[in-house]
């Protein structure tokens, strides 16, 4: 899948292995890089196994996400324009292969 960034600190905690560790702290950041190594090697979001992937509802409707550890996620939503649909006008994550990172923490706080 193609991976893109909301922020520069979410680009540095994918990218930067000593960042991640200083914020995440290690377990987290190791979890974090084999997720990420995961998502490049998939061709569309529903090749993802690993994790609990699954989407999200509510006030985070359109994002997708993906187990870290500690109850810290990693959370995308879909970088196409348009955003693939079903039938039923909800997201087709089957045709989803353009991705944006938009948060990595605990949003259950």
């Amino acid at each position: 899948m193609d991976i893109k960034y909301k922020n520069e600190d979410l680009r540095k905690l994918c990218l930067v292995t000593a960042h991640a560790q200083r914020k995440l702290g290690a377990d987290c950041a190791r979890k974090l890089r084999s997720r990420y190594s995961d998502m490049e090697a998939a061709q569309c979001v529903t090749d993802l196994v690993a994790g609990n992937p699954h989407p999200l509802e509510g006030d985070r409707d359109g994002e997708f996400s993906l187990s870290l550890a500690g109850g810290k996620r990693l959370t995308f939503v879909p970088d196409h324009d348009p955003i693939p649909e079903t039938a039923d006008g909800a997201i087709d994550w089957s045709k989803v292969n353009r991705i944006q990172i938009v948060y990595i923490g605990d949003y259950h706080d």
